[in-house]
Protein backbone atom coordinates (compact mmCIF):
# COMPACT_ATOMS: atom_id res chain seq x y z
CA UNK A 1 0.00 0.00 0.00
CA UNK A 2 1.13 3.54 -0.68
CA UNK A 3 1.63 6.27 1.88
CA UNK A 4 -1.45 8.14 0.61
CA UNK A 5 -3.54 5.02 1.20
CA UNK A 6 -2.15 4.84 4.74
CA UNK A 7 -3.14 8.46 5.30
CA UNK A 8 -6.64 7.81 3.97
CA UNK A 9 -7.04 4.83 6.32
CA UNK A 10 -5.80 6.98 9.22
CA UNK A 11 -8.34 9.68 8.38
CA UNK A 12 -11.23 7.21 8.09
CA UNK A 13 -10.25 5.57 11.39
CA UNK A 14 -10.16 8.93 13.12
CA UNK A 15 -13.52 9.99 11.67
CA UNK A 16 -15.17 6.74 12.76
CA UNK A 17 -13.64 6.98 16.25
CA UNK A 18 -14.53 10.64 16.75
CA UNK A 19 -18.06 10.09 15.47
CA UNK A 20 -18.50 7.22 17.94
CA UNK A 21 -17.41 9.40 20.87
CA UNK A 22 -20.84 11.00 21.13
CA UNK A 23 -22.58 7.64 20.98
CA UNK A 24 -20.29 6.28 23.73
CA UNK A 25 -21.91 8.73 26.17
CA UNK A 26 -18.74 9.31 28.14
CA UNK A 27 -17.54 5.72 27.65
CA UNK A 28 -20.63 4.34 29.40
CA UNK A 29 -21.80 2.39 26.32
CA UNK A 30 -19.60 -0.62 25.51
CA UNK A 31 -19.98 -0.99 21.73
CA UNK A 32 -19.44 2.67 20.81
CA UNK A 33 -16.57 2.86 23.32
CA UNK A 34 -14.90 -0.13 21.66
CA UNK A 35 -15.32 1.55 18.26
CA UNK A 36 -13.61 4.66 19.63
CA UNK A 37 -10.62 2.70 20.94
CA UNK A 38 -10.21 0.57 17.81
CA UNK A 39 -10.77 3.53 15.49
CA UNK A 40 -8.11 5.65 17.17
CA UNK A 41 -5.69 2.70 17.28
CA UNK A 42 -6.12 2.24 13.53
CA UNK A 43 -5.85 5.99 12.93
CA UNK A 44 -2.62 6.44 14.86
CA UNK A 45 -1.02 3.26 13.53
CA UNK A 46 -1.63 4.21 9.91
CA UNK A 47 -0.68 7.83 10.56
CA UNK A 48 2.65 6.55 11.92
CA UNK A 49 3.19 4.60 8.69
CA UNK A 50 2.38 7.73 6.69
CA UNK A 51 5.06 9.68 8.55
CA UNK A 52 7.77 7.49 7.00
CA UNK A 53 7.10 9.22 3.66
CA UNK A 54 5.26 12.49 4.30
CA UNK A 55 6.49 15.21 6.71
CA UNK A 56 4.60 15.31 10.01
CA UNK A 57 3.32 18.86 9.48
CA UNK A 58 1.87 18.04 6.08
CA UNK A 59 0.43 14.71 7.24
CA UNK A 60 -1.19 16.25 10.28
CA UNK A 61 -2.58 19.21 8.33
CA UNK A 62 -4.24 16.84 5.89
CA UNK A 63 -5.34 14.38 8.58
CA UNK A 64 -6.96 17.03 10.73
CA UNK A 65 -8.29 19.19 7.87
CA UNK A 66 -9.97 16.39 5.96
CA UNK A 67 -11.10 14.89 9.26
CA UNK A 68 -12.83 18.14 10.26
CA UNK A 69 -14.77 18.21 7.01
CA UNK A 70 -15.77 14.53 7.22
CA UNK A 71 -16.68 14.69 10.92
CA UNK A 72 -18.77 17.81 10.35
CA UNK A 73 -20.69 16.00 7.60
CA UNK A 74 -21.03 12.85 9.67
CA UNK A 75 -22.31 14.82 12.67
CA UNK A 76 -24.86 16.49 10.45
CA UNK A 77 -26.04 13.14 9.03
CA UNK A 78 -25.97 11.03 12.21
CA UNK A 79 -26.78 13.52 14.94
CA UNK A 80 -28.59 16.34 13.12
CA UNK A 81 -25.97 18.87 14.20
CA UNK A 82 -26.15 22.12 12.25
CA UNK A 83 -23.38 24.32 10.88
CA UNK A 84 -23.88 28.06 10.58
CA UNK A 85 -22.39 30.30 7.89
CA UNK A 86 -19.28 31.07 9.95
CA UNK A 87 -18.62 27.35 10.47
CA UNK A 88 -19.03 26.63 6.76
CA UNK A 89 -16.67 29.48 5.85
CA UNK A 90 -14.12 28.20 8.35
CA UNK A 91 -14.35 24.68 6.95
CA UNK A 92 -13.95 26.07 3.41
CA UNK A 93 -10.79 27.89 4.54
CA UNK A 94 -9.43 24.65 6.01
CA UNK A 95 -10.08 22.81 2.74
CA UNK A 96 -8.41 25.65 0.85
CA UNK A 97 -5.38 25.41 3.13
CA UNK A 98 -5.04 21.68 2.57
CA UNK A 99 -5.30 22.23 -1.20
CA UNK A 100 -2.66 24.98 -1.12
CA UNK A 101 -0.29 22.70 0.79
CA UNK A 102 -0.75 19.88 -1.70
CA UNK A 103 -0.53 21.95 -4.85
CA UNK A 104 2.10 24.54 -3.98
CA UNK A 105 4.23 23.24 -1.11
CA UNK A 106 7.65 21.90 -2.01
CA UNK A 107 7.71 19.81 1.19
CA UNK A 108 4.53 17.91 0.36
CA UNK A 109 5.22 14.39 -0.88
CA UNK A 110 3.64 14.19 -4.33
Amino acid sequence: MGHWTFLLIAIVGEVIATSALKASEGFTKLAPSAIVVVGYAVAFYFLSLTLKHIPVGISYAMWSGIGIVLISGTSWLLYGQKLDAAALIGIALIVTGVCVINVFSSVSAH
